[in-house]
């Protein structure tokens, strides 16, 4: 029963994130080369250096915490309504009465689903972060060779670690939050859109907290 709910769960995190995932960070990858394309324009920075910042940017930073946002709205509202829905329902009193761990049962697969599927999430958002960048730096003054050559200068392994750290927390706090909200509804349909809203803002705000801290103890 655990196992089913589990791989229920990672397969609406995990297939039914993809593609909104795949389109944001595709973009973000772009507007990132775009955007240093045009800061570097006029310097004496070497042109290969837009490769080295769009690949930097997306590991440590945009592809992980755009990512963790993202899901947060979608994957957490879609917690706290399903949870709070089958407490305004009163199908958690049922099963607390049939002797199910309810908490263990409806909480447990989503946290378990979310550590192990947002972190692949978050390589596929690099992965096309980095492409969207090349697609973008590319298509102007920039040639191929010099955006691979940005891309294979100053890697530190360290960062892969650091962005996958950003993963897993921000995984266990937006579905731990969600999880809350929607356990612990009282109300009728108002609350419970109250509820969802306060998971994704509530799980917002603390990726974003996590983000700086966890930048500061690894970057320091």
């Amino acid at each position: 029963m655990y196992y089913k709910e589990t791989i229920r769960q990672m397969y609406d995190i995990g297939i039914g994130s993809l593609m909104i995932i795949f389109v944001v960070s595709l973009f973000i990858g772009a507007v990132t080369a775009v955007q240093f394309t045009y800061q570097l324009e006029g310097t004496l920075i070497p042109r290969y250096y837009i490769g080295y910042i769009v690949r930097d940017m997306a590991i440590i930073e945009l592809a992980v915490t755009f990512s963790s946002i993202i899901l947060a709205g979608k994957v957490g509202s879609n917690i706290a309504s399903e949870i709070g829905g089958m407490r305004q329902k009163e199908h958690i009193d049922a099963m607390e009465i049939m002797g199910v761990n309810t908490a263990s049962y409806l909480v447990l697969p989503k946290i378990i689903a979310a550590l192990f599927m947002i972190p692949i999430l978050v390589s596929v958002a690099a992965v096309v972060s980095i492409g969207g960048g090349y697609v973008a730096a590319t298509s102007g003054t920039y040639s191929s060779e010099e955006f691979i050559e940005g891309l294979r200068s100053f890697f530190i392994p360290w960062n892969v670690c650091i962005m996958y750290i950003k993963a897993v927390v921000f995984a266990y706090i937006l579905t731990s939050i969600a999880c809350y909200q929607g356990y612990f509804v009282t109300g009728g349909n108002i609350e419970l859109g109250q509820a969802s809203t306060r998971a994704v803002v509530y799980g917002i705000i603390c990726i974003l907290i996590a983000d700086y801290i966890i930048a500061v103890l690894l970057t320091g």
